[in-house]
């Protein structure tokens, strides 16, 4: 059994975790927990994640759940694999902004779109992103014309980011941009995510296989 416990469905945001476990390169056991079965709602996941929702990851007996907390947590705890600044770097600060800008702003902005809630100018003062064109405004600034968020190396930032941007425009929730389909589609080439990619693509195929 792996140190390194990894619960997760394919057709969630447990693909950009499974990218990032493909990234730090250590050895993980995957745990897929299906909807339509309840999994993520028995008694044994819920003392997991009360909340029922993957991905979660369990590191050495340690419970680390929401996307941006475990790609940082991964990037801290394996250091080698080069995914965060050491913490003492003036990359540090614009580092942390971009990672949990993605969990924060382009969460918010696209959740609010998906389910076709526009808010007023007066509701965007309560809104933590303001609106959808403030919040690619701020994206499109942070990409274009640059291959890396902070610095110049791939980073848990550019993970998280890239994963968003391409299943946003993807899904028709985030506008099509030059900039960030040339940002998104560099970094989905990187190995890591196309084994990842590859891994989540054949769960899904095989779920969809008729039960003989």
């Amino acid at each position: 059994m792996s140190d390194l416990v990894f619960y997760t469905n394919p057709m969630s945001r447990g693909r950009i975790v499974r990218w990032m476990l493909e990234e730090v390169g250590r050895p993980y056991e995957a745990r897929v927990l299906r909807w339509e079965t309840g999994d993520t709602k028995t008694a044994d996941y819920l003392a997991v994640n009360p909340m029922g929702k993957v991905p979660a990851i369990v590191h050495d007996g340690l419970v680390v759940t929401e996307v941006a907390a475990i790609c940082a947590y991964l990037a801290d705890i394996f250091p080698e694999a080069g995914l965060a600044p050491p913490p003492h770097s003036p990359l540090r600060g614009p580092y942390y902004r971009w990672l949990f800008f993605g969990a924060g702003p382009i969460e918010q902005a696209v959740s609010t779109t998906a389910v076709g809630f526009e808010p007023t100018v007066e509701q965007r003062r309560s809104f933590g992103f303001g609106c959808m064109e403030d919040v690619l405004g701020a994206v499109e600034g942070a990409v274009k014309d640059r291959a890396y968020l902070v610095g110049d190396s791939f980073s848990a930032a550019d993970l998280y980011l890239a994963s968003h941007l391409s299943w946003g425009m993807n899904f028709g929730t985030i506008e099509r941009r030059p900039a960030f389909e040339t940002y998104a589609e560099r970094h989905l080439q990187r190995p890591a995510s196309r084994r990842a990619d590859e891994i989540d693509n054949a769960l899904i195929a095989a779920a969809a296989q008729p039960v003989s």
